[in-house]
This record gives C-alpha cells, sequence and structure tokens, in this order.
C-alpha cells in the first residue's frame, strides 16, 4: 500500500455517500465492517462542509488540500497539475482540461455523457483534436494532447477561471453548470464552433457508423497555473464508487462500496493495527469528513457511554 520510506497515507474515498432516495436506501444495506474499524480507530476532524452546488466536489477538495494544492471553488489547477504528470512543459502558463464529450439532446435539455462511455481511442483523440488546432490557437491557445479523454489548452484567459468539475456535470443538464464562468460566452462560442467543426468529421461519421457516440463538444475544467505539491504523505484518491454513482447503478454502487471494504480498507486496517499513521477522508456530494490517528478510538469511547457503537449509515448519509 506504501513505500517503506513513506509510511503516512491519506486515503480519500469519493462518493462515498450520494444524495439520491434510491442510493441512499442502498446506504442502509451496506455492511462495512473494515471501515466500521478504522473509524472506531481514527479520531474525527473538522467537517469539510459544502453543498451539492459548489462547481469543486467534496473528494477534489479534499484531494487538493492533502497535495497543498490552492485554488477558489472551481479553481483548483488540476489541468496544470495532471499536464506535467504527461509530461507537458506547463511552464508559467494557465490551463485547463479540455475533456471531449457526448452532448446528448433532448426535448428540452442537454445533458453531458460519462466520457468513459465514448470508448475514445488515441488515434480517434489525436485526429479530433488535431481538427481544432486552427480554431483554438487563432484564439490564442496553446493546444496539448494528454490522453484520449485529457487535452490541455494554455491561454492567459484560464488563470483563475472557475468551472465546474466534470464529476458535477456528467448524467446532469449542462446549462446551470455553465453559469458561473466568468467566460462563458468565450466557452459557450468555441464549445459552438467545436460542434460545427466536429459534426461531420470522418472520426464521428465512423464512429455513428459502428453505433459509437459521436465527439460533439468539449467541457473546460481544472484552470490555473500549476503549483508545487507540498506533502509529506502518499495520497491516494480512491474513485472506484464514481462510475456506479455517477451512472446511479446502486447495486454496482454496493458491490463496489463492499470490494472496496474487502481490499484496501481491509490493508488499511492492518497497517493501522501495526502503527502505521493514517488519514482517511470519506467524501459525499456535499460534504468530506476526515479521519486522522488516534490513540484513543472515538467510537469506543461512544460505544461506552451508549452501549454500543454507532452504525456506519448515520456517518455516512449526512455526507
Amino acid at each position: 500500500m506504501r513505500g517503506t520510506d513513506n509510511p503516512s497515507m491519506h486515503l480519500i474515498i469519493a462518493f462515498a455517500s450520494v444524495l439520491s432516495a434510491a442510493g441512499r436506501q442502498s446506504l442502509q444495506t451496506l455492511a462495512l465492517p473494515n471501515l466500521a474499524s478504522l473509524v472506531a480507530r481514527l479520531a474525527p476532524q473538522a467537517l469539510d462542509a459544502g453543498d451539492e452546488y459548489s462547481l469543486t466536489p467534496p473528494h477534489e477538495r479534499e484531494h487538493a488540500r492533502a497535495l497543498g494544492l490552492e485554488g477558489a471553488d472551481g479553481a483548483l489547477p488540476w489541468a496544470a497539475h495532471c499536464a506535467a504528470a504527461h509530461g507537458i512543459d506547463t511552464g508559467d502558463l494557465a490551463w485547463g482540461r479540455i475533456t471531449p464529450v457526448h452532448w446528448r439532446v433532448g426535448a428540452s435539455e442537454i445533458s453531458l455523457v460519462d466520457p468513459a462511455q465514448l470508448a475514445l481511442a488515441e488515434d480517434e483523440s489525436r485526429a479530433l483534436l488535431e481538427a481544432l488546432h486552427p480554431l483554438f490557437e487563432s484564439e490564442g491557445f496553446v493546444l496539448r494532447y494528454g490522453t484520449p479523454l485529457a487535452w490541455y489548452a494554455a491561454h492567459e484567459s484560464l488563470d483563475g477561471l472557475r468551472s465546474a468539475s466534470l464529476d458535477r456535470v456528467i448524467g446532469r443538464r449542462i446549462d446551470p453548470w455553465l453559469a458561473p464562468l466568468e467566460n462563458a460566452r468565450r466557452v459557450r462560442r468555441l464549445q459552438n464552433e467545436v460542434q460545427m467543426l466536429l459534426h461531420e468529421h470522418p472520426v464521428n461519421e465512423a464512429r455513428e457508423a459502428r453505433g459509437l457516440p459521436a465527439v460533439n463538444s468539449f467541457w473546460l475544467s481544472g484552470c490555473g497555473v500549476n503549483q508545487p505539491v507540498r506533502s509529506g504523505a502518499e495520497v491516494h484518491l480512491e474513485r472506484a464508487l464514481r462510475a456506479p454513482a455517477l451512472g446511479e447503478d446502486w447495486a454496482a454502487w454496493v458491490e463496489a462500496w463492499q470490494a472496496l471494504d474487502r481490499g484496501l480498507l481491509a490493508e488499511a486496517l492492518q497497517g493501522l493495527r501495526r502503527g502505521e499513521p493514517l488519514s482517511l477522508s470519506l467524501c459525499g456530494e456535499r460534504h468530506a469528513q476526515r479521519f486522522e490517528t488516534r490513540t484513543t478510538p472515538w467510537l469506543t469511547r461512544l460505544g461506552q457511554r451508549w452501549g454500543r457503537a454507532p452504525a456506519l449509515q448515520p456517518l455516512l448519509e449526512p455526507l
């Protein structure tokens, strides 16, 4: 789980709780003995409180805090951070992540499909990005390829630009999440022009012939200038619950939770019993609750007071 030269671990679990009524009902069926044992041995810290309308979801706030990254809501510099990890020289430029997406157009709304469902191959992604170079470069942007679902753009207008995380927008109407953008007009214009450029692109024609969704727009997020990582811990953001939560597949969400409890959380518990320090952040759609290593188990003391340890559901539900 960690190297011998770095004994401290910060484990962040995204979508540990959800707001959906069906999801909350599924939460009541969860049996997570290793998670219960972990939180019984850790001390709760101050709640990172927010709401479901924040541009940055709780797990991204916790991840940034763990790495020492700073920025306003919707303006954490994830694009520059990830671009640098992909070997791109970010310099002192402000970067944004451009995610190729499919917008599903309904009778009264436009929603964003999970980009993972595109199954976009590298050659397809590179060909589509190449088609966008003249448009973005004419606006003064620098474009770089990262992965099939992560392109990067640099421009002075992206410094501190607030934008919604993809994890806020997937499966939802896009309009409310575009409104907070200070440069919404510029971004919407670029999105409209990209739609026209890609409408009859050979890559999309071939994809549609195979029954795959076309790449018909992009989402901009994570804007800002790269910052140095300031963390002495090994930070792990666990995303196993993300896809089933965003897809509202609650049977799969429960199964993923149970797999985490049997695997990663069981391993973390073993490390804690060996005296290895641990931070654990449980993140829902509004709040994040962090726990830190402490000698005296807080839930044990509560259990002594009340006769038994509290169940996990009351801890997870409010998140």
